[in-house]
């Protein structure tokens, strides 16, 4: 995507602007720093990423933000790893071991055979530590209390799944899913698969639907961007009106 692009009228930025997110913040925080940085009213973001995922965040400036859910609704890709022999309460390494078992022998071929099963339309519940809500309050808040409920399992698709590595105890793979996935689950309900137990280790989206990581600008060079130069990183309106286009 073009780098350099004419200046918007001064404080009139609307658009969409793509941000390679590191560990750590939530898209909320990211959503008020660049808001507090250059002094926008509204921006807003597509494709929550929890705060310890990196890579591909969409913000949407202005008048943009009228096209959430247009943009929200694309697929995904992922990279990522997932560690087996161990699970946790949140399904990734942020949260609580809550059982652990022998690793078998595995190899990719042996993870990929297992992986082929979650291919298709498949019903997915969201895990008990995510930001879904039970009567108004997040499943995060109840599993802090303690509590599990019972999740409503929902449809979505997964396009591939494939690991290219594997080093003991952990293995790296590619997902192409659509949008809801909780891959956090495919790698809990890929350890039940294989009697292991398993959770997400680290994950990186590399795209959103025809948006790539390799058009984002990383957070710690943004914060250091000259307000002047903002407005050249920004996909105009007409270029999001080309791309949300059917092919």
């Amino acid at each position: 995507m073009p780098r350099n692009r004419s200046r918007q009228p001064e404080n009139e930025l609307h658009g969409a602007l793509l941000i390679d997110k590191p560990a750590g913040p939530t898209s909320h925080d990211i959503v008020d720093i660049i808001r507090g940085q250059y002094g926008l009213q509204k921006v807003g973001h597509c494709g929550t990423l929890d705060p310890a995922a990196t890579g591909l965040l969409i913000l949407l400036l202005g008048r943009a933000t009228k096209l959430s859910m247009k943009l929200t609704a694309d697929h995904k890709i992922y990279e990522g790893s997932i560690e087996f022999g161990k699970c946790t309460d949140s399904y990734d390494a942020q949260g609580d071991i809550t059982a652990t078992a022998a690793v078998p022998s595995l190899d990719c071929e042996a993870l990929n055979a297992a992986a082929q099963s979650f291919q298709g339309d498949i019903q997915q519940k969201p895990p008990m530590v995510s930001a879904v809500k039970k009567d108004g309050v997040p499943l995060y808040k109840l599993a802090r209390k303690g509590k599990t409920i019972e999740r409503e399992a929902k449809p979505v698709h997964i396009f591939s799944f494939e690991f290219n590595q594997y080093t003991a105890p952990a293995g790296t793979f590619r997902v192409h899913c659509s949008k809801g996935t909780y891959v956090r689950s495919l790698a809990h309900e890929l350890g039940e698969q294989l009697g292991c137990g398993a959770h997400l280790r680290t994950l990186h989206r590399t795209a959103s639907g025809k948006f790539d990581v390799a058009d984002a600008i990383r957070l710690e060079d943004l914060v250091k961007l000259p307000e002047a130069e903002l407005p050249g990183r920004v996909l105009s309106l007409v270029e999001l009106a080309h791309l949300l286009q059917p092919e």
